[in-house]
């Protein structure tokens, strides 16, 4: 014990020693206490700091609602309460659009992220006595989400509206919409059911898909025609309006809110919501007309913004604040911003831009948005120009001066309206501005001039 040497061999030699051993103990022990506690502190840290995982996409899709339509807007009668809080809790653009306003072309521009001159989608329906089957090349040639996706790990999974044959044709691994024409394939077929019959198949994959990223494509036919809402909501609304037709479009646009509301909630109760980017848009506009069930002028078909605008939102809790924003911004802009999100290369031929939080410099910089109307009825499947109707082009910057600018196919007749202040399109300004209507056209004939 020569460290003990110093002291002498007696009792109270013996009670120092003692009592240095306790001192000693009890500055181990909490030493390694500390020690402890550091290393529990940083375990726990890093169990509740996951590893770096892809976000889910899910895209929203609308099927012919106006963009006033919702109680977020201000609309009087029409109640929208999970849409409202979608709204608050996104990035929201109550100035979004789509390029074209009838539904087909529609959802090719945002499932490419190009207009349909580009992708050569421009109609519903082929040339008459042309088998539709003939039109599926352009999906098959077309850099689609799901296959982009795909190719970083992602499944998919489509329902609803899908015009372009089977799910398979655009890179989905799996779906609902068959696209076999002999057994009633058009635009989504069995996919139809969705939304007005439940969202149990969107259960069951998201149940099967275990952790795998996912994008998911919610398309129903809601709050499309035919309108027959469930009588409890219809109730709601007859007393509101002199016209049933009204009423019943109204009512459709909550059991549409319904819906919604429902898959948002399958997404927190599977714990998904915080890294899943929800994106909700409508395909084209509808303004109801009170004496029959069909759409009124100057909404779905037209170059007009019943027809073309949209509020846009994007969710994503775990990186996008929640804001609202005055900023144009178009359909165009989908693809590139789930792309940039999932850590994707976004292809050089996509002319939008990412509406991710670091490019939003860049998005309230750009000047103009365009876009195309097409006939019904394709004219040429090889050659979208051949059906065109109508080009457009509005400015995107803020203000209270806000212009947009139609010309007619043939380039003979053209409409100005200052948006801004007369978003209904009221005044015509052409032949009183003719300087403007000059610089748009410009402008118009340099994005694509047929």
């Amino acid at each position: 014990m020569a460290g003990y040497a110093i002291y002498p061999r007696s009792p109270a030699g013996q009670r120092i020693i003692m009592r240095k051993s306790i001192h000693l103990l009890r500055f181990v022990f909490l030493y390694l206490s500390l020690v402890a506690i550091s290393l529990a502190a940083v375990k726990s840290e890093a169990q509740e700091i996951p590893a770096k995982a892809p976000p889910n996409v899910v895209i929203i899709l609308s099927d012919d609602q106006a963009w006033t339509d919702y109680g977020f807007v201000g609309h009087k009668q029409i109640q929208t309460p999970a849409i409202d809080q979608l709204a608050k809790e996104s990035l929201t653009f109550t100035r979004g659009y789509v390029p074209s306003s009838l539904c087909r072309p529609s959802l090719m521009t945002l499932i490419t992220g190009q207009y349909p001159h580009q992708h050569g989608i421009s109609g519903n329906d082929p040339p008459k006595g042309t088998d539709r089957r003939e039109m599926l090349k352009h999906v098959r040639r077309a850099e689609t989400l799901p296959k982009l996706l795909g190719k970083a790990g992602y499944t998919s999974f489509q329902c609803g509206k899908w015009w372009e044959g089977n799910h398979a044709e655009g890179g989905f691994t799996a779906g609902m919409t068959h696209g076999d024409p002999a057994k009633g394939g058009r635009h989504g077929d069995v996919g139809l059911k969705i939304g007005r019959e439940g969202l149990q198949p969107i259960a069951d994959f998201l149940d099967a898909n275990g952790e795998k990223p996912f994008f998911l494509w919610y398309a129903p036919l809601l709050p499309h025609s035919p309108h027959t809402p469930p009588e409890r909501l219809l109730a709601k609304y007859r007393d509101k309006t002199e016209s049933l037709h009204i009423a019943k479009y109204w009512a459709m646009c909550e059991w549409w809110d319904e819906s919604v509301g429902e898959l948002l909630a399958m997404l927190d109760k599977r714990k998904l919501s915080d890294n899943t980017i929800v994106v909700y848009l409508a395909d084209n506009g509808w303004l109801q007309d009170p004496a029959s069930p069909k759409y009124a002028p100057r909404s779905k078909r037209s170059p007009n913004e019943g027809g073309i605008r949209t509020p846009i939102m994007v969710r994503w809790p775990a990186k996008i604040k929640p804001s609202n924003s005055d900023v144009a911004v178009s359909s165009i802009d989908l693809a590139p911003t789930i792309l940039a999100a999932c850590g994707v290369a976004i292809p050089a031929d996509l002319p939008g831009l990412s509406l991710m939080p670091e490019n939003q410099s860049k998005v309230a910089a750009r000047e103009y948005l365009f876009g195309e109307i097409f006939e019904h009825d394709v004219a040429d499947i090889d050659r979208p120009a051949a059906g065109l109707m109508y080009r457009w082009v509005l400015e995107a910057g803020p203000g209270d001066d806000r212009y947009k600018l139609i010309v007619s196919a043939d380039g003979r007749a053209s409409q100005l309206y200052n948006i801004a202040r007369d978003p209904t399109e009221e005044k015509d300004l052409a032949t009183a501005d003719p300087e403007r209507v000059a610089k748009l056209q410009k402008k118009l004939d340099a994005w694509w001039k047929p």
